[in-house]
C-alpha cells in the first residue's frame, strides 16, 4: 500500500493547496482525489508533480508494507 501523505505534508509546509497543484500540474481534480483516499496513481502524475515540486518520489509517497 502506498501513502501520499508525504506530499500533503509538504503541500502545507509550501503553502500550496490541492486545487493548485492540479492546476499547475496539469492533473485532474479527480486524480487529486484519488490520491486522498490512497488510491492508485500512474507514475506520470507522480513525475508531474515531483517536476513541479522539484522533489523525489520518496518526498511525496510512503509504501506501507503489508501485514500480512
Amino acid at each position: 500500500m502506498f501513502s501520499y501523505n508525504p506530499l500533503w505534508k509538504l503541500l502545507i509546509d509550501r503553502n500550496i493547496n490541492k486545487t493548485t497543484l492540479a492546476e499547475n500540474c496539469g492533473i485532474s481534480r479527480p486524480t487529486i482525489a484519488k490520491m486522498s483516499k490512497g488510491e492508485y496513481v500512474d507514475m506520470k502524475t507522480l513525475d508531474k508533480i515531483c517536476n513541479y515540486l522539484k522533489c523525489s518520489l520518496q518526498d511525496i509517497v510512503e509504501h506501507i508494507p503489508n501485514n500480512d
